[in-house]
């Protein structure tokens, strides 16, 4: 379950500017946005797993869409080849579409899959008691991701900054293996990543993204081009994911299973990310989709983390939100 450790923004900004490149090439031998089937890309998340259980259990043809569903163990391949227009669909964070958007891809968010309610956290070692601890002590990220962010985020409720640690940048599996080898103090981390940290003796989470509401949202994202043109197929894939998580709730053991297999861990692990990510219902959608002034509301994270990105250098224009959000597919669900 390494990709989805794999955010880096820079290199999604990379690919879209260099249109030539052999490694995206495969945007011109996809019919992306022209044929009957509809390529959905995702990646190692827990909010993600379910359109596994929609693909096993015929979910998609159910409700009239055929669906190349297709698994990428890279996340930040999935994120290129969406904004390519190799994939017309993906699974992706809000803060990575943010910076596709920034650096010229067209796209629209779709539906909110779930949101990281402590899954990701700051995990520290023996002798660190809080996020105020972590001055002058050396944290592993890996940079530009959302877990720098929620660093970030947590340094600041601490009213510290980055400059006040020293930051270790590497990928999140070897900034876990680096926590636990003793190399850090503290490292910014996923699940399962967390699972693999937590396995230093004395060690403990000091800020998770439960205590940051709405700073982590998980969403179906699709091509301009395929929410304008061809809307039928996005409602279909929109209301097969309500169709699922509903499935899903109806047979939770036969689910978990699923998932579990798909994310490569045990029955019992899969169960302890359970809480850590909250599966949206039609109404969380709505109300995230609604224009508002606090953490629940998509403008409102979208503006904080277009901040963050413009800030670190991740990007160099700052995102437009105009057209971003698309509420019309959930709104018409069933």
């Amino acid at each position: 379950m390494i990709s989805r450790s794999r955010r880096l923004m820079t290199a999604l900004l990379c690919a879209i500017s260099l249109a030539g490149v052999t490694a995206l090439s495969a945007c011109s031998d996809s019919t992306a946005a022209s044929g009957t089937k509809i390529t959905i890309g995702y990646s190692a998340w827990p909010g993600w797993f379910p359109w596994a259980v929609a693909q096993e259990k015929g979910l998609f043809e159910k409700n009239g869409v055929t669906v190349d569903l297709k698994w990428f163990d890279s996340y930040t391949e999935s994120i290129n080849a969406l904004s390519s227009g190799a994939i017309d669909a993906n699974s992706q964070t809000l803060n990575d579409t943010l910076a596709s958007v920034s650096g010229g891809a067209k796209l629209s968010v779709v539906l909110v899959n779930d949101n990281s309610t402590g899954n990701d956290k700051i995990i520290a070692r023996e002798g660190i008691s809080g996020v105020a601890d972590l001055k002058g002590k050396k944290v592993a990220v890996e940079q530009g991701t959302v877990d720098h962010y929620l660093l970030l985020l947590a340094l600041q409720e601490a009213k510290l900054t980055e400059k006040d640690i020293e930051l270790v940048p590497l990928l999140t599996d070897a900034a876990a293996a680096a926590f636990v080898g003793g190399q850090v103090d503290a490292v910014a981390a996923f699940a399962p990543f967390t699972t693999t940290a937590l396995q230093r003796p004395g060690s403990r989470a000091v800020a998770t993204s439960a205590e940051f509401p709405g700073a982590i949202p998980d969403h179906l994202v699709v091509s301009e081009k395929l929410s304008k043109e061809r809307k039928k197929e996005v409602q279909a894939l929109v209301n097969t994911w309500f169709e699922t998580v509903a499935w899903i709730k109806a047979n939770k053991d036969e689910a978990i299973g699923i998932m579990a297999k798909r994310g490569a861990v045990t029955i019992d692990a899969y169960k302890s990310y359970d809480a850590g990510t909250t599966i949206f219902t039609k109404q969380q959608n709505l109300d995230a989709f609604t224009p508002g002034v606090t953490p629940a509301h998509l403008n409102f994270q979208a503006g904080k983390i277009a901040d963050f990105i413009v800030s670190n250098g991740l990007a160099q224009n700052r995102p437009g939100f105009d057209g971003l959000f698309d509420d019309q597919f959930v709104k018409s669900v069933p």
